[in-house]
C-alpha cells in the first residue's frame, strides 16, 4: 500500500515534493516495490477495481443464500486481478485486464444470470459467504484452484481491515509518500468497520523486516505480521 506521511489513501489529493504531477511518481514508486515482492496477483476491493471497469449495474440479489460450485476460467499463466464484490455489481467485458486473468469474489446471494455473464466472459469466480465476508474460506479456495502462495492485497482501506482483523495478512509493505492530506475523515489505508471498542489488530504484533528509500524521498515500510502469544 502506499500513503501520504498521515496515513491517508486518496492519492489525487497529494503534492509531489520536486513540483512535477503527483500521479507520475506516485506509479513509479509503487510499480518498483510491487515489482520487487513479486506474487502470483494482486486482490482490490469493488470500489477501487471500478477504477478500472467502470461498467457497473444494480443487482438482484437472491432473497436466500444459495452455494453453488465455482468456476475457473484459462488464466493461461497470467498473474491473477482478483476483485472482492460481493453483490456482483462490476460487469466484465472480458478475463484480462493489462495481461492478468480477472477472479471475482461474490456472495452466495448473487443470482444465477450474474454467474453465467462471468462465465460466458471467461472470469473465474468463487463463492464467498452468505454476504461476502468468508473471508478465510474464499482464500483458501483461491489458493488451491490456482496454486497461490502469495497475493498482493492493495486495498482500498475496508478490505485491508477486513483481512486484517482476519488474520490473514502476513506482511504489510508500506510506502510513505512525502505528502500530507491533513483532512479529518479522508480515508486511511486500514479502515476497519466495526464498534468502536474493536481493536482489529490487537492479536498481532508488527516486526520491521526492511526499510529502504526510494525515488523522491519515498520510504517503504515492511513488518511481519505475528500473532501474539496467548499465556
Amino acid at each position: 500500500m502506499i500513503s501520504s506521511i498521515d496515513g491517508r489513501l486518496l492519492t489525487e489529493r497529494w503534492n509531489a515534493p520536486n513540483g512535477e504531477p503527483a500521479t507520475g511518481l506516485i506509479h513509479r514508486v509503487y510499480e518498483e516495490a510491487a515489482g520487487r515482492l513479486g506474487g502470483q496477483g494482486w486482490m482490490v476491493g469493488r470500489r477501487t477495481m471500478a477504477h478500472y471497469i467502470e461498467d457497473q449495474r444494480k443487482p438482484q440479489l437472491l432473497e436466500q443464500p444459495l452455494k453453488r460450485p465455482a468456476f475457473k476460467g484459462s488464466p493461461a499463466g497470467r498473474k491473477l486481478a482478483v476483485v472482492l464484490d460481493p453483490s456482483g455489481k462490476l460487469l466484465h467485458a472480458g478475463d484480462d485486464l493489462d495481461g492478468d486473468h480477472v477472479v471475482s469474489i461474490v456472495s452466495e446471494r448473487v443470482e444465477e444470470a450474474y454467474l453465467e455473464s462471468l462465465r460466458r466472459n471467461g472470469v473465474s469466480y468463487l463463492l464467498s459467504g452468505s454476504d461476502g465476508s468468508g473471508l478465510s474460506d474464499a482464500v483458501a479456495a483461491l489458493g488451491e484452484m490456482f496454486d497461490v502462495k502469495t497475493i498482493l492485497l492493495q486495498g482500498g482501506g475496508t478490505i485491508n481491515g477486513a483481512f486484517l482483523a482476519a488474520g490473514l495478512i502476513d506482511e504489510f509493505s508500506t510506502l510513505i509518500f512525502p505528502s500530507v492530506d491533513g483532512m479529518a475523515g479522508i480515508a486511511s489505508i486500514v479502515d476497519y468497520h466495526g464498534s468502536r471498542t474493536t481493536q482489529p489488530s490487537s492479536d498481532f504484533r508488527f516486526q520491521l523486516a526492511g526499510n529502504e528509500t526510494l525515488e523522491a524521498g519515498t520510504v517503504w515500510l515492511r513488518h511481519k505480521v505475528l500473532r501474539r502469544h496467548v499465556a
